[in-house]
């Protein structure tokens, strides 16, 4: 396995943070009023940064929809700041799958669109023996949110590896679209918050179901690059 760089979504690819954000979502929910929202729901309108869900979960298209948003989502980053890793944990078999890919010497990132500090907070915990580059949202230093391709290029800078020399790896539609447009191919996972008729409607090309298939789908593509 060459010494090519792999980048990870972080939220349904490496972690399970789905509970910990539909508990944020709903503590703000209910700190003014509105009704609480399904594990489910939740599940559906993560992937596009905290802002967006909860303007989904509010039912509103942009913030001045909602009178009171930036109170909501602020009470939102407060308690998910205080709790986001109450019931987060790995999936199975990723950080064997990390470590592997550590030990073959393949450069690492994640790149999210949860809120940078939870992003290296959260890598900090789980991943930073193997992982040492973790960016996330941070629109107001200019660096765009998925699906444009800020994030990747920024991570691969610190990695400093081509484009030409990378390969995404997500759950989401988000994700798709993250990979073509930073111009690397995607491999799409199916443990995590869309499932394979979903990512194929989206269009997923290279679907795995483990961990260990993601480590199979990456040795076999040695000849390729990575």
């Amino acid at each position: 396995m060459s010494k090519h760089a792999v980048i990870f979504d972080l939220d349904g690819t490496l972690l399970n943070t789905l509970q910990d954000l539909c508990n944020s979502t709903n503590a703000a929910l209910a700190q003014f009023g509105y009704p609480i929202r399904t594990l489910d729901e939740v599940r559906r309108f993560v992937g596009n940064g905290v802002k967006l869900l909860m303007l989904r979960a509010l039912g509103v298209e942009k913030p001045e929809d909602c009178d009171n948003f930036e109170e909501v989502f602020a009470a939102f980053r407060a308690h998910y700041a205080l709790h986001s890793n109450d019931n987060t944990c790995a999936y199975p078999g990723v950080p064997e799958l990390l470590h592997k890919l550590n030990v073959a010497g393949v450069p690492m990132a994640i790149v999210s669109n949860k809120l940078d500090a939870a992003v290296k907070q959260l890598n900090d915990i789980y991943f930073k023996d193997d992982i040492s580059v973790a960016i996330g949202e941070n629109e107001s230093a200019g660096v765009k949110k998925k699906p444009a391709p800020d994030t990747v290029y920024a991570a691969l800078r610190e990695l400093g590896v081509s484009a030409e020399n990378a390969v995404y790896v997500g759950d989401s539609e988000v994700d798709i679209a993250t990979a073509k447009n930073a111009g690397i191919p995607c491999i799409s996972v199916t443990w995590g918050f869309r499932d394979r008729d979903w990512l194929i409607a989206h269009g997923a090309e290279i679907l795995c179901d483990t961990p260990q298939a993601v480590w199979e789908e990456l040795a076999d593509r040695r000849d390729g690059g990575i």
